[in-house]
């Protein structure tokens, strides 16, 4: 198992961001009533201004993320999985991965910026209930 989460730059970051973009699509598709119906509008929204923005955007921020994540990689003790480790941990986790996001927002295009900001307020919610999925995708990386 690799020490540092930035060595799946190197030897695995295509498939990193393509098993994100998976969980990013999987978390939008399981997203239900009113504020589901939000979620998946603004995410639909974000990929008719710039098809290929989620790929592009996780690619871009991966470095990002996994410097963010490194905490909470070199704290998971022995035996535990990431996924468990990152729910138990679901807090700080999720205002360490938002972040990265919000520094990002601030030189986004208007339009993704204001997909973005309509739902920060209920992002952390979001992100919470994606870490399982998050913590599963990188350790498969990192193994």
């Amino acid at each position: 198992m690799s020490d540092s989460l930035q060595s799946l730059l190197d030897t695995d970051r295509p498939a990193v961001v393509a098993d994100l973009v998976g969980v990013i699509d999987a978390e939008v598709a399981d997203q239900k009533g009113l504020s589901g119906a939000a979620v998946k509008t603004a995410y639909a929204a974000a990929q008719k201004v710039k098809p290929g923005v989620v790929s592009s955007a996780t690619n871009l921020m991966l470095p990002d993320f996994l410097t963010a994540l490194q905490p909470f990689w070199d704290a998971k003790p022995a035996g535990v999985a990431f996924a468990d480790h990152l729910a138990a941990n679901s807090d700080a986790a999720a205002e360490a991965l938002l972040t990265v996001s919000d520094d990002q927002v601030s030189t986004a295009k208007p339009a993704l910026a204001k997909a973005y900001n309509s739902l920060r307020g209920k992002a952390k919610g979001y992100v919470v209930a994606a870490l399982p999925r998050v913590g599963a995708a990188i350790e498969k990386h990192a193994a």
